[in-house]
């Protein structure tokens, strides 16, 4: 019974997944088509991609990179755009803990933002699911994401000089967040540390080498954390 009930978590996990693809397919394509813009070799590319495996992550490290920043800044701004990973991987926690240390090493590896969203709605949900049960949705829903990330990066870039610019995939970054984060800001704190963030990052924009992005993010999670202490 645990089995059936744990391959039939996985399958909701990759039903939940599929509404992503419609963004994640153009995303990683323009990553492709920018990194080979850049100048990065194909291997560079797929190695980048596959090991970091984080959209957001590797669009900032590329645009430090083309701006011939230090190497230091590049993977300290990569960093901090990828902070919000540890907040996911603590919450997710509780839920995976008591898996064997390779399924929880595979995990780490596979935390995105769709991963973490899907993964705290089922929670709620389903709140009464077996650690089994919530390992087996959360493979679910990386299952075909992350596969799917690397091919459509490879499509990018070794095809990406043949889209018409017609087809532009610009649009496939600011949608993919906001279907993210808009259903997110479900608390006063939410709201209060996106708020802070974007004005932060649209004051503190003269910075160099986009580090006003790197101070936003700091502060627009203390200001969250603050707003739901005092809540609280």
């Amino acid at each position: 019974m645990l089995l059936t009930t744990s391959k039939t978590a996985l399958w909701r996990g990759v039903r939940g997944s599929l509404p992503f693809t419609v963004v994640l397919i153009p995303f990683a394509m323009l990553f492709g088509v920018a990194a080979t813009e850049a100048g990065l070799p194909l291997v560079q590319i797929m190695s980048f991609t596959s090991i970091v495996i984080a959209g957001a992550a590797q669009f900032t490290a590329l645009q430090f990179m083309i701006e011939n920043a230090p190497a230091v800044v590049v993977v300290a701004s990569a960093l901090a755009v990828n902070l919000r990973m540890a907040m996911y991987s603590a919450a997710l926690t509780p839920m995976l803990g008591d898996q064997p240390l390779w399924k929880r090493a595979l995990a780490s590896y596979l935390i995105f933002d769709h991963t973490y969203t899907l993964m705290s709605l089922d929670a709620e949900e389903n709140p009464h699911q077996t650690t089994a049960q919530r390992t087996a949705f959360f493979f679910g829903c990386s299952i075909i994401i992350a596969p799917l990330w690397v091919a459509c990066t490879w499509v990018g870039a070794a095809l990406g000089g043949q889209i018409p610019p017609e087809f532009s995939l610009d649009f496939a970054l600011p949608i993919a967040f906001l279907a993210m984060v808009a259903p997110a800001l479900r608390t006063v704190a939410h709201i209060a540390a996106a708020g802070t963030s974007v004005v932060l990052a649209l004051a503190l924009g003269f910075i160099p080498l986009n580090l006003g992005l790197m101070v936003a993010a700091v502060i627009s999670m203390m200001v969250g954390a603050e707003v739901e202490r005092r809540m609280a």
